[in-house]
């Protein structure tokens, strides 16, 4: 199977946060608040995954109030934050909905993604994701974490099911 016939049967595409839908670095205030910078244009692009039908979920290893409240801005019900272990709540997110492991794709950066996305059907990294995951998934972002590589990989998908280039033309008329 190609990539694209891969990418074109995912039907919930999950997201690692730091270093993918943010740049990796982490910012805090004096006060110990946590400050996380998002890409509008990743977040359109997780925004025109759901309008697709494809469900966004987000499962990432640290918690913020930054990131909940960005996650109730997409309209992201399924947020997953302070995970151990990804791989077991991809599981149980995919058992929820009678849905098999080639049926998800997820898009971390780091070696702790690695059983997380070697478990999906469809695995995706940013160009400036670890080397050694940027060897074990199928597709490399060319564009960093933080930095439009999310929509990059939404673009793709949305493109893979053939339905990319109807969903820009709303935007013709």
């Amino acid at each position: 199977m190609t990539m694209r016939e891969t990418a074109a049967r995912i039907r919930l595409m999950g997201f690692d946060v730091d270093g993918v839908l943010t740049d990796g670095n982490l910012y805090f205030t004096p006060q110990g608040e946590e400050i996380k910078v998002f890409s509008s244009l990743d977040g359109h692009g997780l925004k025109m995954l759901q309008q697709a039908g494809i469900e966004v979920v987000i499962i990432s290893g640290r918690s913020s109030k930054a990131l909940a409240l960005r996650a109730a801005n997409l309209g992201i019900s399924e947020l997953h934050m302070g995970v151990e272990d990804k791989r077991a709540c991809l599981d149980a997110l995919l058992a929820r909905r009678g849905l098999a492991r080639g049926d998800a794709g997820y898009m971390g950066d780091d070696v702790v993604d690695l059983p997380i996305l070697r478990a999906c059907g469809f695995s995706a990294t940013p160009a400036d994701g670890h080397p050694f995951v940027r060897e074990h998934v199928g597709y490399v972002a060319s564009l960093g974490g933080g930095r439009g590589a999310a929509r990059e990989v939404c673009d793709f998908l949305l493109a893979s099911r053939g339905v990319l280039d109807a969903m820009h033309a709303r935007y013709l008329d």
